[in-house]
């Protein structure tokens, strides 16, 4: 991972000053030793017109791996391989962030104890980050930036300039130049946002990163624009984290706008101030929906197909009655976040037998999905391509065939009672579709006839006597074995 910083200067402020600002000696090459590699700090350029400074990390894959990432019973070996092979040695994300924190941490502060005055001036800044993750493109990069201050180049790297119709990667090249800015707010506008447009971090997200989150945003989160979007995804978009944060955030913007301290606002609102109800979420209704099915059918070893971060598979662990729990996803990054958010390298042997967690695709057949009393496709079919429904209704219903099969969608019948939705929109950017009542049901049954299931639909959600629920539910059964089967018992 490679980023540098550059400033100009003239006689009576020189641009090596950078030196004294960032307590790095132009020139000295060094090397700081960090948890996923080593950070060094070296200058390509210092005169006195000039001066560049690069933060070069190079990371170690397989010391991420030997921090435990992945690993442990009932972990993924397809999500801890992939440690070796991915981008993180390449490309800025939380690594880099960190590194910056870490061997930058006096400038972070504005801390400069030889040249306290240029630590509060605002500087002339560039920054150049080569390669960087930015899941949202170069649109989402400048919504970041330019509120702050930021002159933003930004450019799309294509997947293969040899082949130009594939399209861009989700990697951009990176300048930033500001003359309004000081150190100290360039290093935290980084260490903020490189993770938030990577989506990612390379480690637990615990309740003290609000704290870390707060201090670096200190006098240009709280006004920034896209200030939720920020916040959700610094915080690894874990809701009771994301909350909190924000709650704190409009604390200061009230003081701010009353000239007053975080403290007296905070303490103006009654501890017992009655709080209106929130609604259950869709998410958690779902679930509830899902296994209450999986009750009544007495299910006991159950597969959740398409798993992704493993919500559904907490919830089943949380009751005894399912014997043998098993998650598949053809994401390897989502089977990640599964394992470490179910602890599964932390669990117990008697709970930890109980779940499993594999890569697979649902469009080909797979006999390790056999022999299970019932599957479950949450939110999953709308992913996939129309033509490629047959597949994944042949690998589900013809070759693994559970006694029960649980299939929840979106009704985009009830679209239209989502005020921030644009008409004509489908809920998420990855649904190739979203289906009426009518057309779901009529799908279902024909699997159903095909592959000798009964099916009901039951809502999932308030059941709006117009539009229908916002989810729906099709419970598929199998309750006569086929005379293969009976053979095979």
């Amino acid at each position: 991972m490679f980023l540098t910083i550059t400033t100009t200067g003239n006689a009576e402020h020189p641009a090596t000053d950078l030196g004294f600002l960032l307590h790095k000696h132009p020139e000295k090459a060094q090397a700081f030793s960090t948890s996923f590699g080593t950070a060094h700090v070296l200058y390509p350029e210092a005169e006195e017109q000039r001066c560049t400074a690069a933060l070069l990390l190079e990371v170690d894959p397989v010391a991420l791996v030997r921090r435990g990432k992945g690993k442990g019973r009932g972990g993924a070996p397809d999500a801890a391989l992939a440690q070796y092979v991915n981008d993180r040695p390449y490309a800025a994300s939380s690594l880099l962030a960190v590194a910056l924190s870490n061997v930058f941490s006096s400038a972070m502060r504005g801390v400069c104890k030889a040249r306290p005055e240029r630590a509060a001036r605002p500087l002339p800044l560039r920054v150049e980050i080569p390669a960087l993750p930015a899941r949202g493109g170069p649109d989402l990069v400048r919504r970041l930036f330019e509120p702050l201050g930021w002159a933003v180049a930004v450019e799309a790297v294509p997947l293969d300039t040899e082949f130009p119709e594939w399209g861009d990667s989700r990697y951009v090249r990176l300048v930033l130049e500001s003359e309004t800015l000081t150190l100290s707010d360039a290093l935290r506008h980084l260490y903020v946002l490189l993770p938030v447009l990577d989506d990612a971090k390379h480690y637990w997200v615990a309740p003290d990163e609000v704290d870390k989150l707060l201090r670096a945003g200190e006098g240009w989160l709280p006004g920034h624009p896209e200030q939720k979007l920020i916040t959700s995804r610094y915080l690894s978009r874990r809701w009771s984290l994301t909350r909190e944060a924000m709650d704190r955030l409009e604390l200061i913007r009230l003081a701010e706008t009353d000239d007053s301290e975080v403290e007296e606002i905070d303490n103006a609102v009654e501890a017992e101030a009655e709080q209106e109800a929130k609604p259950t979420p869709l998410a958690v209704q779902r679930r509830e929906a899902i296994l209450t099915a999986l009750r009544d059918r007495a299910a006991a070893r159950v597969l959740d197909l398409g798993c992704g971060e493993g919500q559904l598979v907490r919830e089943l662990l949380k009751e005894p009655r399912f014997t043998e729990i098993v998650g598949v996803d053809v994401s390897v990054r989502a089977l990640t976040i599964a394992s470490r958010r179910l602890k599964l390298d932390r669990m117990g042997e008697r709970q930890a037998a109980r779940v499993r967690l594999f890569q697979g695709s649902l469009a080909y057949t797979d006999k390790r999905l056999t022999g299970y009393d019932a599957a479950v496709l949450s939110e999953v079919i709308e992913h996939l391509d129309l033509p490629r429904l047959p597949a994944l209704e042949y690998a589900v219903f013809g070759a693994a065939r559970p006694r029960t099969v649980v299939v929840t969608t979106p009704n985009v019948e009830y679209n239209v009672r989502w005020e921030t939705l644009p008409a004509g929109h489908v809920r998420h950017r990855d649904h190739r579709f979203e289906w009426t009542r009518e057309e779901f049901r009529t799908w279902a049954r024909a699997v159903a006839e095909r592959h000798g299931y009964d099916v009901e639909f039951r809502p999932v959600g308030p059941d709006d006597p117009e539009v229908g629920p916002p989810t729906q539910l099709a419970l598929f059964t199998l309750d006569t074995p086929t005379e293969k089967e009976a053979k095979a018992a």
